[in-house]
């Protein structure tokens, strides 16, 4: 393992530098941004299809067998979809407080629970819900709480909440707009959690009573493993660069002392890095050696290759606007969850969406 991550981390030596502005409003769609070393443009409208629409400002989707559940930040809504074209409502999380990027954000299924990231005002916290009875008419049970206590603000709120296959339950925080806490290994935020289901604290981790799992992380929103179980995360920076990492146990991965690639003794390097206004990376996921990207203020699907990850393509670059989320499918597509409808994008006739994209 520690092998494969000094091969990973060497390629580092080739770098891609996106200069190019992205759009930031759908009015701009479909420009056509340039890109630099090792970084290509691609389009494959033919590929996809819109499955739902009329979302309001959605952030996570997660499959319970085949029907898709959705979060909305702002509302507090889960949202059921089994693939009629419509939606409807499972439950609301009444103690999710929407205030800038914090509300109900990042959701995760296992074993009949529905797992939530919300943002309270008091904290950000982690949540389970029974899911009861079966498709087309789930519901939510009690809410348990799994872990409270993470730092929370109107931005910089983490988020991302996905199960390991080593059966554990991973979070990522953000540093809550206090740059220290990230370096700060007692505080929860800025950093990537690991958790027991019901919320323990498991005994391999990399620190002794501590749900940390590496730190120094400044607003990380992606979650990811590949078939030989390494885990990726993505990563918004300040202004410099937004980062894609491969997380070690234990990892310090530099912020606010660093930021991107610093050659620099004691922190973990990114193995991509991109200029905020071509990225702002989001939910990710994992498929057949490829690693897909959504893009905020990059308006794209990044796709990176895990056997050359310098390297980067991308995708409906300006066709839908801000993306919030990718996932795989049960049945191998990728879904793409649009967010034009939060606050900073410029919703098109039938946002927000659900893009459905052959691979």
């Amino acid at each position: 393992m520690m092998a494969k991550i000094r091969r990973i981390l060497a390629a580092t030596a080739v770098l891609v530098m996106s200069f190019g502005l992205a759009a930031c409003s759908s009015g701009n769609r479909g420009a056509d941004p340039t890109g630099v070393q090792r970084s290509s443009t691609g389009s494959t409208s033919s590929e996809a299809k819109s499955l739902v629409q009329g979302l309001d400002a959605p952030w996570s989707i997660a499959f319970l067998n085949n029907t898709a559940l959705i979060s909305e930040r702002d509302s507090g809504k889960i949202l059921e979809f089994s693939g009629s074209g419509g939606t409807r409502e499972v439950g609301s999380i009444a103690d999710a407080a929407a205030s800038g990027e914090g509300g109900l954000l990042g959701i995760a299924i296992r074993e009949g629970y529905l797992y939530a990231y919300m943002t309270t005002g008091q904290d950000n916290r982690i949540v389970r819900y029974r899911l009861n009875g079966q498709d087309s008419s789930l519901s939510l049970g009690q809410s348990e709480t799994i872990l409270s206590g993470i730092p929370s603000a109107s931005y910089h709120d983490g988020g991302r909440i996905a199960f390991g296959p080593d059966g554990m339950l991973y979070a990522t925080t953000g540093d809550a707009g206090n740059r220290a806490n990230a370096q700060n290994r007692e505080s929860l935020a800025g950093k990537i959690l690991r958790l027991s289901p019901d919320g323990g604290i498991p005994q391999d981790n990399p620190f002794p009573n501590s749900p940390v799992y590496s730190y120094g992380h400044r607003n990380p929103q992606g979650l990811a493993w590949d078939a030989q179980g390494t885990l990726y995360s993505s990563e918004f920076g300040q202004d410099t660069w937004d980062e894609l990492n491969v997380i070690t146990a234990g990892g310090n991965y530099g912020w606010p002392t660093v930021e991107g690639i610093a050659n620099r003794e004691g922190f973990v390097d990114p193995v991509q890095q991109w200029r905020p206004s071509d990225a702002s990376p989001s939910g990710m996921t994992i498929v057949n050696g490829t690693i897909y990207i959504a893009n905020l203020r990059g308006e794209s699907l990044r796709a990176v290759p895990i056997n050359d990850l310098p390297s980067s393509t991308k995708m409906f670059q300006g066709e839908y606007g801000r993306l919030r989320d990718v996932v795989q499918a049960p049945d191998g597509a990728l879904w793409i969850l649009t967010n034009n409808t939060d606050g900073r994008g410029d919703p098109g006739q039938h946002d927000d969406q659900i893009i459905r994209v052959n691979i």
